[in-house]
């Protein structure tokens, strides 16, 4: 490591081969990403054997879940974006008091949202069109779960940082650990076990508070232990605002982007719901698939995003082409392979869900239309991540709003009108192709000049 290395346990990433580096940042991430997934897989796993009702009542919950978790990543992309620039400036000091500076801006935010979600769970979920079987459940799930949501946004600060830093093997563990104990202490929670009563749907909220807290604790002591990133003495109102601001600049438009697909799916499925419930089954079941079968796509993502903060932060504009080009690359490969595994074997994948031949059908129709494009939206969120990191957050947000909006969810609207339901997957499909190469031709122009 050089003399510039701006942290204890990093690693610089403007030196030294750019696909080993781009291989160690995005291996671990793999795990990470599904450990993750794991995790909001169990909670449904479990819950929906207590029924009809618990099910539809977290089901209610996750759109403002995922309004946490988008705001959790956010500020994670801001932190990481500000911190990989400044780690490739050298600058150790600077690293350190972000990364504080991060934690305790993200912890009063934070708190800001946990008392207004306290303050309006019931009116907030019966606008949603929670009814009064479920509105009680959704209570007593989301009391919890709002206590937690510290233990939420906090530790994705510390894993952006430490990514940052170049280190992607600690927060790896750390989401893996925590998603396995959450997979424990669920059904123990849930159903009971010894003197741990049967709490239900609110057991699941317990299960998640604990494990998310242990994440908590792990990457708070891998940042003051191992990276050696956290600065105990308070800072001062100017250092914390001058923090806050240059995070920000990147964390709002992160947040908003990454809000921008989940409400676009959520207008698709009421297009798809117009070919009756089993075509809106059919479509869970392809886009939980597609989840599984983007993630080392995502995890690339994740680990182009230091290396390209800091190869910028050292004025390194040819390391950040040459990682691009290799991303694509890896894009092309990964996404034509699995577009192949899927046209070939999508009916039996889907037959392991048990599905109605009509929920098959459409679960099959989408597994055969959209993928032959992820390597089109792999070179797209490859791109986001490329902008968020050296500062240019607006681009990335553009160039999201032009898939969803500009060309997805119309383009669905009118070829489910026009078409059938083959049309709406194909609106994705052509969404993805388009944006993804458009995004390529704006990376390779735009990221030209530090």
């Amino acid at each position: 490591m050089s003399s510039a290395a701006a942290t204890r346990g990093g690693v610089r990433l403007d030196e030294g081969s750019i696909p080993r580096h781009l291989i160690a940042l995005s291996l671990p991430m793999v795990w990470g990403i599904l450990a993750m997934i794991a995790y909001n897989v169990a909670d449904t796993f479990f819950v929906a054997r207590l029924g009809t009702a618990p099910l539809a009542a977290l089901s209610f919950t996750f759109p403002v879940v995922m309004t946490v978790f988008s705001l959790a990543l956010g500020l994670g992309i801001g932190t990481a974006s500000v911190i990989s620039r400044t780690v490739g400036r050298g600058d150790r000091e600077e690293v350190r008091r972000l990364t504080t500076d991060s934690l305790w801006l993200s912890t009063a935010i934070v708190l800001v949202f946990m008392v207004a979600g306290l303050a309006t769970i019931e009116p907030l979920f019966s606008l949603l069109g929670a009814d009064n079987e479920t509105l009680p459940l959704i209570v007593d799930y989301m009391q919890i779960w709002y206590l937690g949501a510290p233990f939420v946004i906090v530790p994705m600060i510390a894993n952006n940082a430490m990514r940052a830093c170049g280190n992607a093997r600690l927060p790896s563990y750390i989401m893996i650990g925590s998603a396995g104990l959450n997979f424990i202490l669920d059904p123990i929670f849930i159903f009971g076990l010894g003197p741990i009563p049967a709490l239900g749907i609110q057991g699941a909220a317990i299960a998640s508070l604990i494990a998310r807290f242990a994440g908590l604790v792990l990457a708070l002591a891998a940042l003051h232990f191992q990276m050696q990133l956290i600065v105990w003495a308070l800072p001062t109102l100017r250092q914390l605002l001058d923090s806050g601001r240059r995070v920000a600049v990147i964390a709002l438009p992160a947040a908003a982007t990454n809000m921008v697909n989940p409400i676009a799916v959520a207008v698709v499925t009421a297009v798809v719901a117009w070919y009756g419930p089993a075509a809106v089954a059919g479509f869970g079941v392809a886009t939980r698939i597609e989840a599984i079968s983007v993630v080392p796509l995502l995890a690339l993502t994740a680990g182009l995003a230091p290396f390209i903060g800091q190869n910028w932060g050292a004025s390194d504009a040819e390391r950040v082409r040459a990682a691009m080009r290799i991303g694509a690359f890896f894009c092309l490969v990964w996404g034509l392979g699995v577009a192949l595994l899927l046209f070939v074997l999508a009916p039996h994948i889907v037959a392991l869900f048990n599905a109605q031949p009509a929920t098959a059908s459409a679960a099959v129709t989408y597994l055969r239309i959209v993928p032959p494009t992820f390597a089109a939206y792999g070179v797209l969120i490859c791109v986001n991540a490329a902008f968020n990191a050296v500062g240019r957050p607006m681009i990335a947000t553009l160039i999201m709003l032009g898939r969803t909006f500009g060309l997805f969810v119309p383009l669905a609207a009118l070829g489910g009108w026009l078409f059938g339901l083959w049309a709406v997957f194909a609106a994705a499909a052509l969404a993805n192709l388009v944006l993804g190469i458009t995004a390529y031709v704006i990376a390779q122009r735009r990221l030209t000049e530090v």
